[in-house]
């Protein structure tokens, strides 16, 4: 009776604490355990979904690691059944076309590398199916569910193997690159060895024709990410690897979808080599050829194709803060909207054989989930709930904010509330940059790692999301504002969102921070420099501070040339040192916070180190640099991940609401709070 009583005990202390934590907002603990759906893919009959739920480990708690990636399977009727859960990590599921079995790549058991694996639908274990010697990356099934075309990194030498063992790990940058080759395995001939299809290039994608007779690529020059963002390009060969056509995209891709007769391929597509993001619906022949524009014009950016049958395509289209579901013929004409841009926040789709649709979606108070459509519904239905706790959660006002820039430009972001708020009383703002700049935020989910905005809400904060100019979902033109004059109006955009901020009286324009990751952290190295007097706080990640040595020291200096500068640093010096953050470090008046992954191939840590050291010769103000060992352009660990949450909310409360002045000690607590260790027990 005694340990009953003391369970219950436990119990209620337990729900206790977690009313109480509902009532006061969201906490760090909360976002750093959401769950989200990231991959969807619906049954060819429309009665089951098949997704993919990814699942944090707990920090300082679990071993630490990226979060796992569960398999799950939803009915129309939303009971969902876990098909391969636990410490797993299962990515790209699809049906086989009887519907009877899923396909899914993972690294199980006694696997050396990633393999192709088919779990029953009805019951038993999954069983391997195809393998080969290096990770498989990608696959496509056949459409009588008897082949799979596999890619996979070439597979080292036995001699290069020998080598490493004797120590000789050297690395020749940028010359000793593998590609991602073709092959195709025959499945069920547990004696058939898979065949290497001879493709010249690197093989990004693959698509298996709903014909059966030709397979879609997209294949890049080397396997480089500058090659991959800028130089993919869609080739169509037969399955013995005879080339039938080629689709000269000019730039960036995106999806690709078969229609279901194998006649047509559509393509999200950049417009031309210098749009900053492929989004422009595009369909092309069977066997390649010139690419046609089925949305032309469009003031937005298609995110996910599908078809509804053979003469109709179904798009999600992302447009400002919102985004909709569309239906177009194949000759560009009939376009209807199905389901209208007021949300939530479309992100990917599935199409069944006879129409229905299985969409991924967020909302301000959920992350992704997986929706229904039927064939001729107009309102989807929410079939996962994969934080039943959220619904305790005391969300705060979340809205979309509409101002005009300086010169006249309208631009929009996503405005989160403070919590409470005493009267009319202004607050402290964080203004949060995000990445690209060809990137946008949307009126959904607003809670990371990085970007904790209902917790700040709860810790009296405004949080203020500009889509600022040369973001997406505004259409091409729009996204190409910035081109050859970076640092300019697109930040004057951010300060003039928060001079609108402060005109409305909601902030205290001597208590605003700004922060972002990547071209947000160039963001906030700009707002802890060149406009330093308009921030009282800078958190920088992995960010930008000197664009001539990011050029030619990251990845992707190609994209850079003909997306965003269009020149070179030896043609225009000028334009780069004025763009630079460094240039500008003895104005510096505002305390700053850089963190940065030691990994970091895209913005290489060394853009940290000298933002650090220029700041910290200047004197002017505090500045801490924080290096996160095996991270790259973001943190994926659990711990890292915790710790950049606890410093960033740390950094803001001292310089915003603190005391201010010399910064605050440099370790961290890294302890849940006793309420969540007890929830979790529980």
């Amino acid at each position: 009776m005694r340990k009953l009583r003391l369970l219950l005990l436990c119990l209620l202390f337990a729900t206790a604490a977690a009313t109480a934590q509902a009532r006061d907002g969201m906490t760090l603990e909360q976002i750093a355990k959401t769950r989200m759906v990231t991959q969807v893919a619906i049954s060819p009959d429309g009665r089951e979904t098949a997704y993919v739920l990814s699942v944090p480990r707990r920090p300082g708690a679990d071993k630490d690691g990226i979060a796992h990636a569960e398999l799950h399977v939803v009915d129309r009727g939303g009971n969902d059944r876990g098909f391969v859960t636990g410490e797993v990590e299962v990515k790209a599921p699809a049906w086989f076309p009887d519907g009877r079995a899923l396909a899914f790549l993972s690294k199980r058991g006694s696997d050396k590398n990633s393999a192709l694996y088919r779990i029953p639908l009805r019951g038993g274990e999954a069983t391997r199916i195809a393998g080969l010697d290096s990770d498989v990356s990608a696959f496509s099934l056949s459409p009588d569910g008897r082949r799979a075309a596999l890619l996979a990194v070439e597979p080292e030498s036995e001699a290069l193997k020998a080598l490493k063992k004797q120590g000789f790990t050297q690395k020749v940058y940028e010359e000793d690159w593998r590609p991602l080759q073709l092959w195709i395995q025959d499945l069920g001939d547990d004696q058939a060895q898979p065949r290497h299809v001879e493709v010249e290039g690197s093989v990004q994608k693959v698509l298996w024709s709903p014909a059966g007779d030709r397979l879609a690529l997209v294949v890049t020059p080397r396997q480089l990410t500058d090659d991959i963002m800028v130089f993919a390009r869609v080739r169509i060969i037969a399955p013995d690897g005879r080339e039938l056509g080629r689709v000269d995209n000019p730039g960036k891709l995106g999806d690709l979808a078969w229609s279901p007769d194998g006649e047509h391929l559509a393509i999200i597509s950049a417009e031309d080599a210098h749009d900053p993001r492929e989004g422009r619906l595009t369909v092309v022949a069977k066997d390649g050829g010139a690419q046609r524009d089925l949305l032309p014009g469009l003031e937005g950016h298609v995110w996910s194709v599908g078809w509804r049958d053979a003469s109709r395509l179904l798009f999600i289209s992302h447009e400002g803060v919102q985004s909709r579901l569309g239906e177009i013929g194949v000759d560009g004409g009939g376009q209807r909207t199905i389901l209208a841009a007021q949300g939530p926040v479309w992100y990917g789709l599935s199409v069944a054989d006879n129409g229905e649709i299985a969409l991924l979606a967020n909302a301000p108070t959920h992350p992704n989930e997986v929706f229904h459509l039927a064939a001729d519904a107009t309102v989807p239905r929410r079939l996962t709930d994969s934080n039943p706790w959220l619904a305790d959660v005391r969300f705060a006002e979340q809205e979309v904010v509409r101002y005009r820039a300086r010169d006249g430009l309208e631009l929009e972001g996503v405005l989160v509330h403070p919590l409470e708020r005493r009267g009319s009383r202004r607050v402290p703002l964080i203004l949060v940059v995000h990445g690209g700049p060809e990137s946008h935020y949307s009126n959904g989910w607003m809670n990371s790692y990085a970007q904790p905005a209902h917790h700040a809400a709860a810790r009296g904060f405004a949080m203020f999301f500009p889509n600022y100019r040369a973001s997406t979902g505004r259409g091409v033109a729009f996204s190409k504002l910035d081109r050859g004059r970076p640092g300019m109006e697109e930040f004057d955009d951010l300060v003039d969102g928060v001079d609108h901020l402060i005109d409305g009286g909601l902030v205290d324009g001597d208590k605003v921070g700004i922060t972002g990751g990547s071209y947000g952290g160039y963001a906030s190295a700009w707002g802890a420099t060149y406009y330093s007097e308009r921030f009282a706080a800078s958190v920088m990640f992995v960010g930008i501070s000197d664009q001539a040595s990011l050029v030619t020291t990251g990845d992707i200096p190609q994209e850079q040339y003909l997306v965003h500068m269009g020149t070179w640093p030896w043609e225009d010096p000028e334009l780069y040192r004025q763009a630079s953050p460094i240039t500008h470090a003895q104005k510096s008046r505002t305390p700053a916070l850089i963190l940065h992954g030691e990994a970091d191939p895209r913005v290489p840590p060394m853009q940290s180190y000298m933002m650090y050291r220029y700041l910290k010769l200047a004197g002017q103000a505090p500045v801490r640099l924080v290096l996160y060992p095996g991270e790259g352009h973001g943190n994926a660990r659990a711990a890292s991940r915790w710790d950049y949450s606890l410093r960033l909310m740390r950094w803001m409360e001292h310089y915003l609401q603190g005391p201010g002045g010399e910064p605050p000690e440099y370790r961290i607590d890294h302890r849940l709070p006793a309420p969540e260790a007890a929830e979790d027990k529980a």
